[in-house]
């Protein structure tokens, strides 16, 4: 290799400014040491482009100096930082709005003042104190992201370590043949020193990665969710909740409907779900712990990261981002996290359940198309949406809340049989909350609801919808996305819905 020839791969890779300083730099280099370099030729560097996304994915992340890379280090598994600033980004992409209209303020803030005026006739649990938010997409993204990377961090954890492994114990510290110590050499790369060791580097590259799944996926999110109840746990600090006006008005054109009822049944929703959260403290602690329980099982499949590794074309986050994506590399769920998983889907089904149960029963008067817009929610949960396709990337969960409307007709037969009051007390403690009935094969210790329970939560029920319509897209549609067929908002094809939306209604209320 030329001294010129070295000279242009250094501009190539950190630009003139920085490639010119690099170069003195190595200049002022040990006669023997630049021969040693020289002798390498340039097909011993790595391209220049993977230089360039490597530095330019570092300096994203906030990674300028050793201080930055330590700091990141200590803070966690995921890159926050950055994981917000892609999803900021991502929402800008989509159109969001920079701030609520003083008028979509107002008439959100009105229709959840009506939502709890409402509740107080059907539910004995209190409203919360404080108001609810109004909030813009990015917004919504700064306030529930840091939920998401707590829920993350245990995988995260498990994930950067496994992938500092693979990468030093079994790839001999290299991709594709391309030196893994690119960084680690005499040559004079202006990068931070920490990273100039390989595990190091690819734990911090483990972990923007993460955070660039993270961010894309709360980036996304932010223009399909309508609340902070959304995936059926609290997600914000607000423990009275938030509205999205800019979403719900695109989710009002999507249903041709009035768009002040959308907004009615949505903020009976939110706040159905705040006062639920507010008045049951084990409620949400619950939901962490068999999250975490889930999580910390998680394995990898090591060899499947190898082979993700291989394919990498460059060593930067982006490149990578299959190693550290669950999907791919994840090894089967063990026993003790099927129970967790069977015990997240019943909690969150029962959640859902009483929500729909106490929402019907508080719109019913109010809302004309009450029945419309609860099977739509229903139908969306049960193909499982953006939330559910979140857990599973990030988290390894396969949530499909399929369960929502058993559930729903289950909390109904006990408001018809006992009353409103005794209703709630069942969330006074977990060992009150009733069982559903038992799913044919269903191995995981559910426990088998009351014969007067079973026989109500069935009535009606002969075809399961939401279980056949979640078969038939893991038959046709592997990936888990809706296809044209599958849109729930299409409520006027041949599907039975009809049927179906005849017989959700309560026992004896139609």
């Amino acid at each position: 290799m030329e001294d010129n020839e070295l000279h242009q791969w250094l501009i190539d890779s950190f630009g003139p400014i920085q490639g010119e300083m690099a170069w003195k730099q190595f200049s002022a280099l040990p006669e023997s040491i630049r021969e040693q370099i020289m002798s390498q030729g340039v097909d011993g560097l790595p391209k220049p482009s993977e230089v360039r996304s490597l530095a330019e994915a570092l300096t994203a992340g906030g990674l300028n100096t050793m201080g930055d890379v330590q700091r990141t280090v200590q803070e966690g598994p995921i890159n926050v930082k950055m994981a917000q600033s892609i999803a900021l980004s991502k929402t800008r992409e989509n159109g969001a709005a920079s701030t609520v209209s003083a008028e979509d303020g107002a008439a959100a803030r009105q229709a959840l003042s009506e939502a709890n005026l409402w509740l107080d006739t059907v539910t004995d649990f209190d409203p919360v104190r404080g108001q609810a938010d109004v909030l813009t997409r990015a917004q919504w993204v700064e306030k529930t992201l840091p939920a998401w990377a707590k829920f993350a961090s245990p995988v995260a954890e498990s994930m950067n370590e496994a992938l500092a492994a693979v990468f030093s114990e079994r790839l001999g510290g290299a991709l594709g043949g391309e030196i893994s110590g690119m960084f680690a050499g005499p040559v004079p790369i202006p990068i931070p020193e920490d990273l100039k060791d390989p595990a190091t580097l690819m734990r911090l590259l483990g972990n923007t990665s993460f955070a660039m799944q993270l961010g894309n996926a709360a980036g996304n999110l932010s223009s399909e969710v309508h609340g902070s109840f959304d995936q059926g746990i609290a997600l914000l600090d607000n423990p009275a909740g938030a509205l999205i006006p800019q979403n719900i008005d695109a989710y009002a054109t999507q249903l041709e409907l009035d768009r002040s009822e959308v907004t009615e049944f949505l903020a009976l929703h939110e706040v159905a779900h705040a006062r639920l959260f507010a008045a049951v403290p084990w409620l949400m602690p619950r939901f962490e712990a068999l999250i975490g329980k889930y999580a910390r099982g998680i394995s990898i499949d090591l060899d499947a990261m190898e082979e993700q590794l291989r394919e990498a074309e460059m060593m930067n986050p982006e490149s990578i981002a299959g190693a550290v994506n669950l999907t791919k590399v994840g090894i089967g769920d063990t026993p003790e996290q099927q129970e967790a998983l069977h015990g997240l889907e019943n909690l969150l089904a029962l959640v859902d359940g009483w929500v729909d149960c106490v929402v019907w029963r508080a719109g019913m008067a109010h809302i004309p198309h009450l029945e419309q817009l609860r099977e739509m929610m229903r139908r969306e949960r049960a193909v499982g949406g953006p939330a559910e396709r979140t857990f599973e990337s990030l988290l390894g969960l396969r949530l499909r809340p399929k369960r929502l409307r058993e559930a729903a007709q289950l909390w109904e037969s006990i408001t018809g049989g006992e009353g409103a009051e005794a209703r709630d007390a069942k969330w006074s403690h977990p060992d009150l909350l009733p069982s559903l009935p038992a799913e044919p094969g269903d191995e995981t210790g559910a426990n088998t609801a009351t014969a007067s329970q079973q026989q109500t939560a069935g009535a009606g029920d002969e075809v399961d919808w939401d279980a056949e319509l979640s078969k038939l897209l893991d038959e046709t549609n592997g990936d888990g996305n809706k296809t044209d067929d599958d849109n729930p908002a299409d409520s006027s094809g041949d599907d039975n819905s009809g049927a179906a939306d005849g017989d959700d209604g309560p026992a004896g209320e139609r």
